[in-house]
């Protein structure tokens, strides 16, 4: 929905640009050159004059495509938005600005500025992640095209809060599904923390929520290595009294005999997907 405003916020303003082109002098426009333009269009951006500057802007880039200046216009309509906090109308016009002009030495800014512009968008963990995961992909671009720019540890370190937020999310899912004894949809996200966000505070709760399931369905055996698995990735962790309390329920399921075969997984048992959504009510637990 959102998306689709922008498109037709877009062609309202096109049209409307060309129609006022139209119907004024060309004599009068021609008096103006583009560096003139640029230049007035720059003093109002400075000025803070955000909506005049972005109609100046447009004029460049649709009347001057090929100028010196058509890149730069592109950049601060981007800029506009950006400041105005308009950062869906600013990452569409930072994008834009890569795709007509990827030469332009103002690609790199305008990478940072399009990662940026999604970080913005991206909201509170417990709400839907899509403009996070966009953020995360587009700065994890400018780091690994532009890994020697000025902007290049701001952005690590933007990629890491959107990593934590990402596990955050799945963390909280897991744990829902755990109280509502959906154990192989727990697991399913617990294993996602696991593997894709190791580097996160996350992980190792993961491993311990992990074993915490494992043990309440009897798979000691399954638990004690998971436990293990923890203690020789965290073995200073502050959670490993945890740690060794669940090894030690483990291992004493297992000497009396009780551990059930198998383990349970995500996706371990036919007809059940890998996909949050293919867990059903029917689904085992």
């Amino acid at each position: 929905m959102l998306e689709n405003t922008v498109t037709k916020y877009f062609c309202l303003m096109n049209f409307v640009m060309i129609f006022f082109w139209g119907c004024g002098s060309s004599e009068a426009v021609k008096e103006v050159s583009v560096e003139e333009r640029f230049k007035a269009a720059m003093e109002q951006f400075n000025d803070r004059d955000y909506l005049d500057a972005i109609n100046e802007f447009k004029a460049i880039s649709l009347q001057y495509p090929g100028s010196a200046y058509a890149d730069d216009a592109q950049y601060y309509l981007g800029e506009c938005h950006f400041k105005r906090g308009e950062y869906l109308l600013a990452a569409y016009e930072y994008g834009d600005m890569k795709r007509s002009y990827p030469a332009s030495s103002l690609v790199p800014d305008a990478q940072f500025k399009l990662g940026l512009s999604y970080y913005e968008l991206s909201p509170p963990a417990r709400l839907d992640q899509r403009y996070t995961i966009k953020a995360k992909d587009e700065l994890q671009a400018f780091v690994e095209y532009y890994p020697s720019h000025e902007m290049a540890s701001d952005a690590e370190a933007k990629i890491q809060e959107l990593t934590d937020k990402l596990a955050e999310k799945a963390y909280n899912s897991a744990k829902l599904y755990q109280r509502m004894e959906r154990y192989r949809a727990a697991l399913h996200y617990l294993d996602e923390i696991i593997e894709r966000y190791h580097d996160t505070n996350f992980a190792p709760l993961s491993y311990l929520t992990k074993a915490e399931i494992e043990i309440s369905r009897k798979r000691y055996r399954s638990a004690k290595e998971t436990v293990s698995r923890f203690i020789s990735l965290f073995p200073n962790s502050v959670l490993r009294a945890q740690a060794d309390r669940l090894l030690e329920e483990a291992e004493s399921g297992l000497r009396n005999g009780e551990d059930k075969s198998g383990r349970v997984t995500s996706g371990s048992s036919s007809g059940v997907s890998n996909s949050p959504q293919g867990f059903s009510s029917s689904m085992g637990r």
